[in-house]
């Protein structure tokens, strides 16, 4: 099997622009070039993006960022369905353990720099090893609850990993958005900076890893990964299916982005 290089994967995407140097990747979320609009196309590429830029060695340091004003704050739903059929679910099944096995599975440190609300699939930046947020990224769960929709690809694991059981469920119930203060004193965000601050931090962090001996790096975000994916091996295929026995009764027809605060 070839293992990915750049130049086999940097056109490949149309949701995600890389841009490396000194073994540092930086992986830019966006649709046209703006701010990324989430559905089922960026759902799919970015499982197969994460598995490539994972699988190739000469990324030593990965950071996630998006662009314009969000990080992931706009959704289009697509399809038009008011249920989803069952034969559609399996589908959906596949890229939501994609997306996040994928994520998981590199084994270089990862960075990320939320730089503005990040109210869907927040967890894909929580889930990297030094998280900086821009002093405008209100962080949420949005498309599941307050959008009719129960949260089980994943979200049911990682959010109470990270905050408690009981601050994860008042949260995701009520789709409560926490402002850039409230998860830095929750500890869900190390730092809070300007924007324009944001990715300078994020490459000073990553040359300062690259520090460490190469075994030593990997390995490290090796030992924090594998306590993450065994909650999540564990809980991740029941909430994906209890979230498509009631998508088989409601699925929102329109995207509710909900207030910020």
């Amino acid at each position: 099997m070839e293992v990915p290089r750049l130049e086999l994967y940097e056109n490949k995407y149309s949701h995600f622009k890389f841009e490396r140097r000194d073994g540092i990747m930086q992986v830019t979320m966006h649709s046209d070039n703006k701010d990324l609009v989430w559905g089922a196309v960026p759902d799919e590429e970015m499982g197969y993006m994460l598995e490539d830029i994972g699988r190739d060695a000469e990324n030593k340091v990965i950071i996630l960022t998006g662009s314009g004003d969000t990080f992931i704050h706009h959704e289009d739903l697509g399809g038009g369905f008011d249920k989803i059929p069952a034969e559609i679910w399996p589908g959906i099944v596949s890229y939501a353990k994609r997306l996040l096995n994928a994520h998981l599975d590199i084994d270089a440190p990862m960075i990320a720099a939320i730089n503005g609300p990040a109210t869907i699939h927040a967890e894909l930046g929580l889930l990297c090893d030094i998280v900086l947020a821009s002093d405008t990224a209100v962080l949420a769960d949005q498309p599941h609850y307050p959008n009719g929709l129960v949260p089980g690809d994943g979200v049911q694991v990682i959010w109470p990993m990270l905050i408690g059981m009981n601050r994860a469920r008042h949260m995701l119930f009520t789709g409560r958005h926490l402002t850039p203060q409230e998860s830095l004193d929750l500890g869900l965000v190390a730092e809070v900076l300007p924007n324009a601050d944001l990715l300078p931090r994020a490459w000073e962090l990553a040359h300062k890893l690259l520090e460490a001996p190469p075994t030593t790096l990997r390995l490290t975000r090796t030992v924090f990964t594998s306590q993450i994916k065994k909650q999540l091996n564990e809980h991740l295929g029941y909430g994906l299916a209890l979230e498509g026995l009631a998508a088989a009764e409601y699925w929102p027809g329109e995207f509710k982005a909900g207030d910020m605060p």
